[in-house]
């Protein structure tokens, strides 16, 4: 079988460092087309999408962004492979490209006019950790001052553990200033809400006042241009051919993005490059997976119980063993009815492709295999699983390798979207005392009047 990998490397190792360096000028150009499509409503703030002139600080701001691809594994006849987007030892998640270029765009708008920005972003932990990240990165690098750049996160309690500690989080004054705030809510995703209300009724507010932009980043195509850098990268390193792109995913925004780059390179709305989409779920929200073979949002499948677990045979989309019906494997997976699901429906219907959802007994069946499998690439799972606290890239592998077993997948070449993986150890959760309690918009707003003033 052809090797998926240029053998560049004894390992097979194949890497652009910095990519968002190293696909600058693209981006840009990447930036102006996006430009054309966005129609934001008159009275919401974003910044231009452009970036700050190039220079040793944007290039040292953009450094952990490399991205590497990795052969894992020939299994039943199909190529496994990795695309390694875990490269920054500040994040370990694919978060970090889509919130370095996010930073910037805000610091060209901060050069060009003057004013504060601050970000406001919802999250399940990891987007939070790798805003922060960046914004941290802007101060270090001299882009941005701690007074003029800002970023405001809303959480929920249950992913808290999840957050990491840093800078922002142990100096008090930037603590204050870029507030980390949770919110104790049995429904994880009313953090979207929480995050929208405010800014809609804060934002000319804090404008008048302050000078100060309010940016709720949380929009798709703010995220697909970073991930157009999977495509660019596919395009100079992997050779052509038909392959499926896995990814772990809660609205697909990668899968999106990759997408959208590949539409950049062909100049088409449907690229012909035989790229297909494979998601992977997990029980806790399903929706794409079951929107995406059953057209709506709450199939789930009817479970035998047997010797104390939950067991199935007869649908081959879904677990056929899990520990409970609405098992919560991940929080980072948090996202309920995604507005994505019908445009990834669309897309996985024409390109091909397909979904699966994995459980937690499936992922710890499968660990000591996946844990085998990614040491020769860098990625060093801990040998106890209760260890692991981001799920991501065994939940995709797990759903690959299971996918195959069912006859799901009819391509040759799959390339799992390595998007996220830490371990207790990699990282320090942020400390109660530095997390600020929020329970409804009122707490939200006063946060954000302390953190401008």
């Amino acid at each position: 079988m052809t090797s998926v990998l240029p053998p560049t490397t004894a390992a097979g190792l194949c890497e652009v460092p910095a990519a968002l360096s190293h696909y600058h000028d693209e981006l840009r150009r990447v930036l102006q087309q996006t430009a054309g499509r966005t129609r934001p409503a008159p009275e919401a703030f974003a910044p231009a999408w452009e970036l700050p002139g190039p220079g040793p600080a944007l290039d040292a701001f953009f450094a952990p962004s490399t991205i590497s691809a990795h052969p894992l594994t020939e299994y039943q006849g199909r190529r496994v492979d990795l695309l390694h987007l875990m490269h920054n030892p500040r994040t370990r998640t694919t978060k970090t490209y889509a919130s370095l270029l996010i930073v910037a765009r805000a610091v060209a708008h901060i050069e060009r006019t003057g004013e504060r920005v601050v970000i406001i972003t919802p999250s399940s932990a990891n987007k939070a950790t790798a805003l922060r990240d960046a914004v941290l990165r802007a101060h270090e690098c001299g882009l941005a001052t701690p007074e003029s750049l800002g970023i405001a996160c809303v959480v929920p309690l249950s992913s808290r553990a999840k957050l990491w500690r840093s800078p922002l989080t142990d100096d008090p004054e930037l603590r204050r200033a870029n507030p980390l705030t949770v919110l104790d809510t049995a429904e994880p995703g009313q953090v979207k809400e929480l995050a929208r209300t405010v800014t809609d009724t804060l934002s000319a507010t804090l404008h008048r006042d302050h000078g100060v932009r309010l940016w709720h980043s949380l929009e798709l195509l703010n995220y697909a241009v970073a991930d157009t850098a999977r495509a660019l990268f596919e395009r100079d390193r992997l050779p052509a051919a038909p392959r499926l792109h896995a990814h772990a995913v809660s609205s697909a925004f990668g899968l999106l993005g990759h997408f959208h780059g590949q539409q950049y390179l062909t100049g088409q709305d449907w690229p012909g490059t035989s790229a297909g989409y494979f998601l992977v779920q997990h029980l806790g929200t399903p929706d794409m997976v079951s929107s995406l073979y059953h057209d709506h949002f709450d199939h789930r499948p009817s479970w035998t119980e047997r010797d104390g677990l939950l067991v199935q045979d007869h649908d081959p989309h879904f677990p056929q063993v899990a520990y409970a019906p609405d098992e919560q494997l991940d929080a980072t997976f948090y996202t309920r009815r995604p507005a994505t699901s019908a445009r990834m429906n669309e897309i996985i219907r024409r390109q091909g492709g397909g979904g699966i959802v994995v459980s937690l007994p499936e992922c710890l069946e499968r660990y000591p295999a996946v844990r085998s499998l990614l040491a020769p690439a860098g990625v060093h799972l801990p040998a106890d699983p209760r260890r692991l606290r981001e799920w991501s890239l065994v939940m995709a592998l797990t759903g690959v390798l299971n996918a195959v077993d069912r006859h799901l997948v009819d391509t040759t070449d799959i390339l799992v979207h390595g998007s996220g993986s830490y371990a207790a150890g990699d990282y320090e959760p942020v400390p109660e005392e530095q997390l600020r309690p929020v329970a409804d918009a009122a707490d939200l707003e006063l946060a954000l009047r302390e953190a401008v003033r």
